[in-house]
């Protein structure tokens, strides 16, 4: 069974730092690119950032580049999106979902989401 779990969501304070997961079952997440999405209430989803299966380059929004970084743990068969100096307006429910090869492929499997909440 094809699956993505995401984790590693929850509240944090404005400046704070969470490390988002992305694990992959029944099938290996290295031949695939993985991006991470967000969508906030009220709002359209966006791409945030995305790592490709050929060479491993790594894509940002705007909005979120010098304060996240995605990597991969091939041996984990996990993605990470490590968020740092996160700001109000980075609260949003958080998919992983996968992609053959290329970040700009269709998106083929979408984890359940995880709620990141920036607030004081």
């Amino acid at each position: 069974q094809v699956q993505l779990v995401e984790s590693g969501g929850g509240l944090v304070q404005p400046g704070g730092s969470l490390r988002l997961s992305c694990a992959a079952s029944g099938f290996t997440l290295e031949d695939y690119a993985i991006g991470w999405f967000r969508q906030a209430p009220g709002k359209e989803r966006e791409g945030v950032s995305c790592i490709s299966s050929s060479d491993g380059s790594t894509h940002y929004a705007d909005s979120v580049k010098g304060r996240f970084t995605i990597s991969r743990d091939n041996a984990k068969n996990t993605v990470y999106l490590q968020m740092n100096s996160l700001k109000p307006e980075d609260t949003a429910v958080y998919y992983c979902a996968a992609a053959a090869s290329e970040c700009h492929f269709e998106y083929e499997y979408w984890g359940q989401g995880t709620q990141v909440t920036v607030t004081s």
